[in-house]
Order: C-alpha cells, then sequence, then structure tokens
C-alpha cells in the first residue's frame, strides 16, 4: 500500500510528468543569490456543493482545480507566482518571478528533502464519491420535511451541504517535504418562521475533517432541525433588547467566535512583527484576567480547523498564547517566526496555491474554570445572556468589535427570562478580557462551521470557549 507522501505525489506530481526525485533540483533552483527562504506548494482540490430552498434545489456544484505556488522570501520581503499547470516548465517560469526579489549574486542551491512525519488527525479518503448526488439531495429533501413537520409557523426551509478535498504536497529550501490528505464536510440548516405577520431566522449546522457517512445521519439530520426550528421559533417571541453597559453572559461554544476575532487575530504573528497588534511587545505582560488561558491547537482529531502540518509542512501543535492572564506567546508561520527570532508554531495557513502563506488561527478555545452557568446568571440583577452569534466586525489594530447576537436572552434578579431581539455586543478585546469575573467549567467547541476571513483569504477554523461571565459591556439595542 502507497504512502500519504507517494500518493500524494503520484496524483499530484505524475500528470505533468514529474516525480518526487524532482522536487530537490526545482526546490535548489529557488535557493539563489540572497533568497533566505523558498518553498513549492502543489494542490489539488475538488469541492461539491448541493443547496435546497423549498424543497427545489437552487444550486448543484462540482469544482476541481490544481496548481503549484512557488514562493522566495528575501528579508520581509516575498516573491510569489503560480501556475494552474504542474510542470517543470511552468514551475521554473513561476520561479523566475519568485527570484527577482533577490539581488542575483552567487547561486548556492544543493537541497536535501527530508520527509516531515505526519500525524493522522483525520481520515485520509475522498468524501465527495462516497454517495451518489440522489442521495445527498435525498437526505436535504428529509431535512426540509423534518422542519415543516416541526411546526406550522415554518414558512421556508433551506439546507446545504458542502463537500471539499484538498491533497498538497510541500518542499522547500529548509529541506521540508511533507503531504497532506485533508476531507471537509458541513451540512448547514436555516429556516424561516412566521407568526402573525412577523418572520424570524433560525438556523444551525454541522461538519468536521471526516466522512460522509458519519455526516449523514438521521440523528444529525433531527438535532440541526431542532435548533434552527426552535431558534426562529424562540426569536418569534422575543422584545426589544435593551441598551447601555451591563453584565453579558456569553454560554459555551460557538459564542467563542467573539474570542477569535476580538483576540485571536491579534495574537498572529505578523499584526505582532509590524507593531499593528494590541499585543505588540507585551510578552509576559498581564493582558487578560488571571484565570484565562487562550489556547490554538490544531491537533485535535477530526475538527474542523486542525492540520496534520500547515501549508508550510510544519506539524501542527497545540500553542497556548495566553495563560492564567499572562500573554505567553503567538502564532508564526516561517516567515514572521525567522523576522521575530522565535520559532514556527505550525500556523502558515493560505487559501490555495494561488495565495501566499500567513499566520493563522486553527482551532482557537479558552480553557475551562470552575464556575457553572447557573452560577453566573444567578450573580446578575440585570443583564444579557447571549446564546448564539450571527455577524460581527473587528479592527485588529485597536481591538475594537461588533457583534450581533443571533439569540439572546434578558438576566433579571438572577434569572434567565425573556429573548430579545436585536442585541448587539460592542466592546474592546482586550478590555473584554480583563472584564471576565467568572469562567465555566463547561468547555465546548462550535460544531464545526467556522470559516476564518484575512486579507481576502477564506480558511476553516474552529473556535471554542466555557461559559463566561463578563462584568462590563456595551450592549446596544433596540429599545
Amino acid at each position: 500500500m502507497p504512502t500519504l507522501l507517494q500518493q500524494v505525489s503520484e496524483s499530484i506530481l505524475a500528470p505533468g510528468g514529474l516525480v518526487l526525485d524532482d522536487l530537490e533540483s526545482l526546490v535548489g533552483e529557488l535557493s539563489v543569490g540572497d533568497v533566505d527562504f523558498a518553498d513549492l506548494f502543489f494542490e489539488r482540490a475538488e469541492a461539491e456543493t448541493y443547496s435546497l430552498e423549498d424543497g427545489e434545489v437552487k444550486d448543484a456544484s462540482y469544482h476541481r482545480d490544481a496548481g503549484v505556488g512557488v514562493r522566495a522570501c528575501s528579508g520581509d520581503k516575498q516573491g510569489f507566482a503560480y501556475s494552474s499547470e504542474i510542470t517543470a516548465a511552468r514551475i521554473r517560469e513561476a520561479r523566475d518571478v519568485a527570484i527577482a526579489i533577490q539581488d542575483g549574486r552567487g547561486t548556492r542551491g544543493g537541497v536535501n528533502l527530508d520527509q516531515v512525519s505526519t500525524p493522522k488527525l483525520y481520515v485520509a479518503k475522498n468524501p465527495i464519491p462516497e454517495k451518489s448526488a440522489t442521495d445527498k439531495i435525498a437526505f436535504l429533501l428529509d431535512i426540509d420535511a423534518k422542519a415543516r413537520a416541526k411546526s406550522p409557523h415554518v414558512q421556508q426551509v433551506q439546507a446545504t451541504l458542502s463537500i471539499s478535498y484538498r491533497e498538497i504536497l510541500i518542499a522547500a529550501t529548509d529541506g521540508t517535504l511533507g503531504a497532506d490528505i485533508r476531507p471537509l464536510v458541513r451540512l448547514s440548516v436555516s429556516v424561516l418562521a412566521e407568526n402573525n405577520g412577523r418572520r424570524e431566522r433560525g438556523s444551525a449546522g454541522l461538519g468536521g475533517r471526516y466522512d460522509l457517512d458519519r455526516l449523514l445521519t438521521v440523528e444529525h439530520a433531527d438535532r440541526l432541525v431542532t435548533e434552527a426550528v426552535d431558534q426562529a421559533l424562540v426569536n418569534l417571541e422575543s422584545v426589544d433588547c435593551p441598551a447601555g453597559e451591563m453584565p453579558v453572559v456569553l454560554a459555551s461554544g460557538w459564542p467563542g467566535v467573539l474570542l477569535h476575532e476580538a483576540v485571536g487575530h491579534g495574537l498572529e504573528g505578523d499584526f505582532n512583527r509590524k507593531g499593528s497588534s494590541f499585543y505588540s511587545g507585551k510578552i509576559g505582560q498581564q493582558v487578560a484576567s488571571k484565570g484565562v488561558t487562550v489556547v490554538d491547537d490544531g491537533t485535535i482529531s477530526d475538527r474542523r480547523g486542525s492540520l496534520n502540518i500547515d501549508d508550510e509542512g510544519h506539524v501542527s501543535q497545540r500553542n497556548v498564547l495566553i495563560e492564567d492572564g499572562i500573554l505567553v506567546g503567538y502564532m508564526q508561520d516561517k516567515l514572521n517566526a525567522r523576522l521575530m527570532g522565535v520559532a514556527a508554531t505550525g500556523n502558515g495557513r493560505r487559501e490555495s496555491y494561488a495565495h501566499l502563506p500567513m499566520p493563522r488561527m486553527t482551532n482557537t478555545f479558552m480553557e475551562p474554570g470552575e464556575a457553572t452557568q447557573e452560577d453566573m446568571i444567578q450573580s446578575v440583577d440585570r443583564g444579557i445572556f447571549a446564546v448564539n452569534f450571527g455577524g460581527g466586525q473587528v479592527d485588529i489594530t485597536s481591538g475594537q468589535f461588533v457583534f450581533a447576537a443571533s439569540e439572546a436572552y434578558l438576566i433579571e434578579n438572577g434569572k434567565v427570562t425573556a429573548p430579545v431581539k436585536g442585541a448587539t455586543l460592542i466592546g474592546h478585546g482586550p478590555q473584554v478580557m480583563s472584564a471576565i469575573s467568572m469562567i465555566g467549567d463547561d468547555l465546548a467547541l462550535d460544531p464545526g462551521i467556522g470559516v476564518c476571513g484575512k486579507n481576502g483569504q477564506s480558511v476553516p477554523v474552529g473556535v471554542g470557549q466555557p461559559s463566561l461571565k463578563i462584568d462590563r459591556l456595551t450592549v446596544g439595542g433596540t429599545a
């Protein structure tokens, strides 16, 4: 049985007349002049999507792509070019563009590649052909029927199945030779409920790096339908949200997206090297309440944000970023790690072969504490309990953020009461981290639906947290 490296190289290199042994010379040709580091990133990808709306197929698409990105780094400069044709001739054409950043004095060459020992965090198989198009559509139609049967108030149902499969191969002048096979599946449900002329939405999703047999189950369909319909029905009963500064209790799991956006991006190496993050130069300083420990971990089995190796061939790892409120590290790719004089952390990620890698999160979450969610709610006289979030915006430089809650409730006299509509949370990420007074014992990761955008690139990620009590947070409301 072929090894993962042999399987990927045969799939990616062979169609263009290349073999693994060709990579040492091709990479060696990038090691010229004052180039500090260079790499080749090969990729073959497939993606398939089915979307149903009100029992009709609105979108059915399949996409396939392959190519190679060629990068050369000199100081903080990067030369980059890519080709959708994987042949020696096209790689050399891209190389000539990439190495144009160097001074051209002297030729080094002579690279010896050593295979990276790749973990096995998820199945190395393509989920797309596992089921027929007929079976996939039938599953989505069943979700539509289940949602409508759940409540007479359900007026519209949308169900989407997204599947992707990527093979990557990396060869670099530092000797790295790595390969990975990455499956990714996601199922999403959205419903629109109506009562007495009022309309509200509810949604739910699920996904990860595993096969379709594990995703497309009756249990998952029932759970997503129940979550989406219940959320819509709760929102139909919501009242105007009060505005002002007040205590906020965040539920566990998906609300960790606030942590991801308002804090996580500020801990990425490129922002800190350039001094544009609030956290720049603050290693060893107190940046959050005691008890707050924030981790980025790309090694959790089957998770959406996990990677056997990152997109520079570095084995994924668990990185503690904030420990007991103290800033202890940043997330690094190879370029920023080299320029900052630290080790890479396995966070070099890119959307595809046509993009440059940069430091990005994988699965980012806060470690649990000892409080219970019930204790937090009972400690609040008047505030907000935020269970689910929709969209949001954050300014990386300042740390300011605005997030809309898709499901939230009033807390009155220590009890959860009426659902509220129009709740937005407004604040400053680092200040919020210092306003956390209670950390729950109920750490949960999101169900596998996260997508992170940065500099025009999107990558799958995971988020998570335990329940949290934030003593002071500005709530924008409609009341």
